[in-house]
């Protein structure tokens, strides 16, 4: 008979009781801190020894069999993080992962020690079912794989999930996230979906002539957009169009009118924006010229230029979800600003530095959506019962139910993978 596979927490408990393996160790006599081990895997002076809990985790586990698996670095250190972290009885107390000499973590057992931890029970399961704590560390503990491969006409690499095809799952009538069929794999952290390329993002654009809003239209667009002046646009061209309104269906000013129409006969082909893995870039593909800025939702940055001008001749990388990411984490954290997720595109004339942007010829917004809602999640600290969902707004996603602490996990996780 197979052997079934252990419980992270008594497993953990027994290792650091044993003091066998390099750096893992208990920091106090009432067993209630201890640390790991945690070396970055492209740093030159890595050892095997820097990873062996995270090796010793998978053997266990059942997910690596030495001579027969291929040695998988960064699923096993991902798979024993993210195992730690969906325990609540278990917190980080202090992240030195990035010290130069001695890199490592700290937890803590929140509970008094480690015998009042209920998950610690190692009575086996005689019943042959699954108990809920098994199913919710199952779901919560195994990732997909990810690979870092050339997207189609990218250029840049992008993260990509295996091929597989999904589990198909049960709703659990004890809890409030799927459970998987028998025999399947569990779903991958939900928030990973933001990575997939195959996964259009919504965008919510908006426009402004001279700073009255004249247009918006939210939109999922898998082949990113194209900003255009008019529908006879060549249709061509990879990208959803956007065609901006006629201005003088909402301009009075004669002249301001004819200004912005020239503007808008001058895009040519368009203003290009799309996602390829973890980035947006941008590409103008007529006359006009632009400049951009990350900026906040209802003001662009304007007291200190562009961030920069769109290129013509090659793609411009505009935004990088992985600082995003790492801010929003240190903005839950009390350590850091809100962070900014909202493009401005100001068409046609120079950045408006000097003067009120409300006073530019056409100024466009656009908006991921799904990145707005990971902020405003966290603006509220996280979902504080399952009542309260979050509707990412990526294709084929679920409305999510978590809490602040599986929202800040699943948020570390997702770092850690773009690290690799």
């Amino acid at each position: 008979m197979a052997t079934p596979k252990p419980r992270i927490l008594p497993w953990l408990v027994s290792q650091l009781d044993s003091g066998q393996l390099e750096g893992v160790a208990w920091l106090n006599e009432s067993r209630t801190r201890f640390r790991i081990p945690w070396k970055h895997g492209l740093r030159q002076d890595a050892q095997q020894e820097d990873f062996g809990i995270f090796q010793a985790w998978a053997q266990a586990s059942g997910a690596y069999t030495p001579g027969k698996d291929k040695p998988d670095l960064p699923t096993w250190k991902r798979n024993f993080r993210s195992a730690l972290n969906r325990k609540e009885v278990l917190r980080l107390a202090e992240d030195r992962s990035k010290d130069p000499h001695d890199p490592h973590k700290i937890y803590e057992f929140v509970s008094s020690g480690v015998g009042d931890c209920p998950e610690l029970d190692t009575s086996p399961e005689t019943d042959g079912r699954c108990s809920t704590s098994d199913t919710q560390e199952d779901i919560l503990e195994l990732l997909s794989d990810m690979a870092l491969v050339p997207g189609p006409n990218e250029g840049p690499l992008s993260l990509a999930m295996a091929t597989e095809q999904p589990p198909q799952l049960l709703l659990s009538p004890s809890l409030d996230i799927p459970a998987p069929c028998p025999n399947s794999e569990p779903p991958e952290n939900p928030l990973r979906q933001l990575l997939v390329p195959e996964e259009e993002w919504e965008f919510e654009v908006t426009a402004f002539y001279r700073g009255r809003q004249v247009f918006q239209q939210t939109i999922f667009c898998p082949k990113g957009l194209r900003l255009v002046g008019s529908e006879a646009g060549d249709k061509a061209l990879p990208g959803q169009p956007i065609t901006l309104p006629d201005p003088g269906v909402s301009l009075t000013d004669k002249a301001v009118t004819g200004y912005v129409k020239r503007v808008l006969s001058s895009l040519g082909g368009g203003l290009a924006l799309w996602r390829a893995g973890q980035q947006l870039w941008a590409q103008r593909l007529g006359h006009c010229h632009t400049y951009w800025a990350m900026g906040e939702e209802l003001l662009p940055s304007s007291g200190h230029g562009p961030d920069g001008e769109v290129p013509k001749d090659r793609e411009g990388g505009v935004f990088d979800l992985k600082p995003f990411v790492a801010d929003l984490i240190a903005f839950i954290e009390g350590s850091g600003r809100s962070p900014r997720y909202t493009l401005w595109f100001c068409m046609g004339e120079s950045w408006p530095q000097d003067q009120p942007w409300i006073k530019k010829l056409v100024m466009v917004k656009v908006v991921p959506t799904c990145l707005r809602a990971l902020l405003e999640m966290a603006r509220a600290g996280g979902a504080s019962s399952l009542e309260n969902t979050v509707d990412l707004h990526i294709s084929h996603s679920h409305p999510l139910s978590l809490t602040a602490d599986q929202y800040k996990a699943y948020l570390q996780d997702l770092v850690e993978d773009m690290d690799f």
